[in-house]
């Protein structure tokens, strides 16, 4: 298989350029031809020789995966499956909002995370997506010139596959990529502390933690990685850090009912979160097969977000897409195969 030019820096390019024994501009040539006008083949890089091209085509090509199908929810979600590298497919969302079109982006095929309420925890570890198999879920969708915002909310875990998310995310934003702002993406995790305050330190984007239940005990029987990143640490790291500007943190919050969503974690979160300034997404849970657990009542929801409102902890409840199309928060298994 040839190697993908989606996904390098320009500097790699550079070394790309120079193992060729091209000229040094062709760099810049390159990195506009992928990034700025969005080829799929190194022939439209027109002006660059033909000879260059050849050169080129010889051990490289564009990269990207075409989605192998895509699934229109009724409320106007649509979900995209995509081949990898590694063999295990993978899916992306792309949520209508108004005047918004949002990506949720995945980082991995399956995730080590092993949260119990999760269809994509369930699969296992698969493997990591190169920033170029990150990059091109924004170019191989039908909405990519309408795109407004991101989210790595989709499969795996994104400060487990680092490098490759900053790389991806370092494109996303770079001029001399698709020149989006920081403010435009947020990244979501469970909390994996040295990565989060490399993310905090060296990036812009806006922060999701999966929070779920301020007990220790009641999120580790949910979410094994609790006893690795107790989510007090996180968010004792997250104290350290601005968010009174235009960069935010949020904490997103599925709701089961029965086992987090009385007034002992409203008040619980209060205790956790006092102080910060930050805002908590309510999430109705998305019932998966063979788990116990169902979704909070709609007026329990409301009654939790109105206690952690009158507390001082600005609290909405997110509106619930795509999950007729199994795309909602939770659903992406990589199989795609609901009709």
């Amino acid at each position: 298989m040839k190697k993908w030019l989606l996904g390098m820096t320009p500097d790699e390019i550079k070394k790309v350029v120079a193992e060729l024994a091209l000229p040094s501009y062709t760099a810049g040539q390159i990195v506009g031809w992928i990034y700025k006008k969005k080829v799929s083949e190194i022939d439209e890089m027109t002006n660059l020789s033909k000879l260059t091209r050849t050169l080129l085509d010889e051990n490289y090509q564009i990269g990207g995966f075409k989605h192998i199908k895509s699934q229109l929810s009724l409320d106007g979600t649509r979900k995209y499956l995509f081949p990898t590298i590694n063999g295990t497919p993978i899916e992306s969302v792309m949520i209508p909002d108004d005047d918004r079109r949002t990506l949720c982006v995945s980082s991995q095929s399956g995730c080590k995370m092993g949260c119990k309420f999760c269809m994509t925890g369930r699969m296992g570890f698969k493997g990591n997506l190169s920033a170029g198999e990150i990059v091109s879920q924004f170019l191989k969708i039908e909405e990519r010139d309408e795109l407004t915002n991101a989210v790595f909310m989709g499969m795996g875990e994104p400060l487990d596959n680092y490098a490759e998310v900053m790389k991806a995310i370092e494109i996303i934003t770079s001029e001399w990529g698709f020149g989006w702002s920081p403010k435009r993406i947020t990244l979501s995790s469970i909390g994996l502390t040295p990565q989060l305050k490399d993310f905090l330190d060296n990036s812009k984007c806006h922060l999701a933690i999966s929070l779920h239940n301020p007990f220790d005990s009641e999120r580790l029987e949910l979410m094994p990685m609790q006893k690795a990143w107790p989510v007090e640490e996180t968010i004792e790291l997250i104290r350290d850090y601005d968010f009174s500007g235009q960069r935010r943190v949020s904490f997103e919050y599925i709701m089961f009912d029965g086992w987090n969503d009385n007034k002992r974690h409203a008040d619980a979160l209060t205790r956790l979160l006092r102080g910060l300034e930050c805002r908590i997404n309510l999430i109705r849970f998305h019932s998966i097969p063979d788990f116990p657990l169902k979704t909070s009542p709609l007026p329990i929801m409301e009654m939790f977000k109105e206690r952690l409102n009158r507390a001082g902890i600005v609290t909405t409840i997110r509106s619930s897409r795509g999950e007729d199309i199994m795309a909602a928060c939770g659903m992406l298994s990589g199989n795609n195969s609901k009709n």
